[in-house]
């Protein structure tokens, strides 16, 4: 079975930083575009960055200058590194795939466990 597994959540001090990281398990070729979403409560998952593939990027408006996203093809692994951090920014973060191939064939929409990013003094 594929799956996601996030890492690197915990409780920070506003203005502090923070990475998170996000592996997909074994016997995987390849993974297209992934993302890192996160969920406060009460609110509903919102996108916070994208990458291709290729490495294109896209962010969120509230994390633009702030959070960047980066990934290893060779590791199908994806990063978010996460600078100058508000309470705002406390939220359930999740990593997503939107097409994983293995060796079982392609597998869509993957979505990881999520992690646990509180930012408070």
């Amino acid at each position: 079975q594929v799956q996601l597994v996030e890492s690197g959540g915990g409780l920070v001090q506003p203005g502090e930083s923070l990475s998170l990281s996000c592996a997909a398990s074994e016997s995987i070729f390849s993974i297209d575009a992934m993302a890192w979403y996160r969920q406060a409560p009460g609110n509903q998952r919102e996108l916070v960055a994208g990458i291709t593939y290729g490495g294109s990027t896209n962010y969120s408006d509230p994390v633009k200058g702030r959070f960047t996203i980066s990934r290893s093809n060779t590791k199908n692994t994806v990063y978010l590194q996460m600078n100058s951090l508000k309470p705002e920014d406390t939220a359930v973060y999740y990593c997503y795939a939107d097409r994983i191939a293995t060796m079982w064939g392609p597998f869509y929409n993957i979505w990881g466990q999520g992690t646990q990013v509180t930012v408070s003094s």
